[in-house]
């Protein structure tokens, strides 16, 4: 389940007819948009669907969405459309629940403040229900194998390897790493990882490319974030207590406080260990 096979762009549009076309990081910056907005338009924005994305384990639906965020300025975004009737049923997992474990990672995602998760939201569409996640400009050629030890993504693949921890992420491939390339040499690109319709069962199933971390002390600023998220995910009358309840079962969202507890009480990144512990196929 991967949307590598696609470019994204994200349009501006005036009343005026001018039109600009820019990417998503460039969009970013310039238009100052945030999360809320992107969220919005994935929200309230009439649906295209432009096709179907190929090697998908489940119908998988390139999208494109309009939405006028304010008077006069009509947005329209690229984004991934996982409709839940189109879930290809698992054994472990249970049936039409890969869409809400989608929105469950960005929630988690923005609860620790890593914004690891492209903006998520789950609403209808012209397939039913599904989840509807903003597409990322990058280049399939680049994935996890490529920059694999890089000093300067190592924060930020960190990042992602403590959020496939807490998640329980069956499946991060190396192709479910995207780099959105950086505007300028000096500056470092933004890793996003995708595909998480098989995470948070409440057996270990755990399968990552990313072990490059195992028995590393984890950097203090991550504790202190994953500190805040088990404060929150052991309120139940908190926020995301609150949002979670609606996506996941209860036994679920113990597990998810027990992985929290556990990561903090060992403050190491963990090692693979004995069984299974890679996807296949790894990209």
């Amino acid at each position: 389940m991967t949307n590598n096979d696609q470019k994204t762009a994200v349009a501006v549009n005036t009343m005026s007819d001018k039109q600009e076309t820019r990417s998503l990081a460039e969009l970013s910056m310039t238009q100052k948009l945030a999360t809320a907005d992107f969220l919005q338009i994935l929200q309230c924005g009439t649906i295209e669907v432009q096709g179907l994305l190929p090697w998908s384990s489940n119908y998988t639906f390139l999208t494109r969405l309009r939405h006028e965020l304010t008077p006069g300025r009509l947005l329209t975004a690229e984004a991934v459309y996982k409709p839940r009737r189109g879930e290809r049923p698992l054994w472990d997992f249970a049936q039409g629940t890969l869409c809400q474990r989608e929105l469950a990672a960005f929630l988690v995602s923005e609860a620790l403040g890593w914004g690891i998760v492209p903006p998520t939201v789950l609403r209808d569409g012209p397939n039913g229900v599904g989840s509807i996640q903003l597409f990322i400009d990058h280049d399939p050629e680049r994935h996890y194998f490529t920059f694999e030890g890089s000093p300067r993504l190592q924060p930020q693949l960190q990042r992602i390897a403590l959020l496939d921890v807490i998640i329980n992420n069956a499946d991060r491939k190396s192709g479910h790493i995207l780099l959105q390339e950086a505007e300028t040499l000096d500056q470092v690109g933004r890793l996003w990882g995708i595909d998480h319709g098989i995470c948070f069962h409440v057996d270990h199933k755990l399968r990552t490319v990313v072990w490059e971390f195992a028995e590393w002390p984890i950097p203090e600023k991550m504790l202190v974030a994953m500190r805040q998220l088990q404060l929150a995910l052991a309120n139940p009358t908190s926020s995301l207590s609150q949002q979670l309840r609606q996506y996941l079962a209860e036994r679920e969202l113990t597990a998810l406080l027990a992985r929290v507890c556990r990561l903090l009480e060992t403050a190491v990144f963990p090692n693979p260990g004995p069984g299974r512990h890679y996807p296949w196929p790894p990209i």
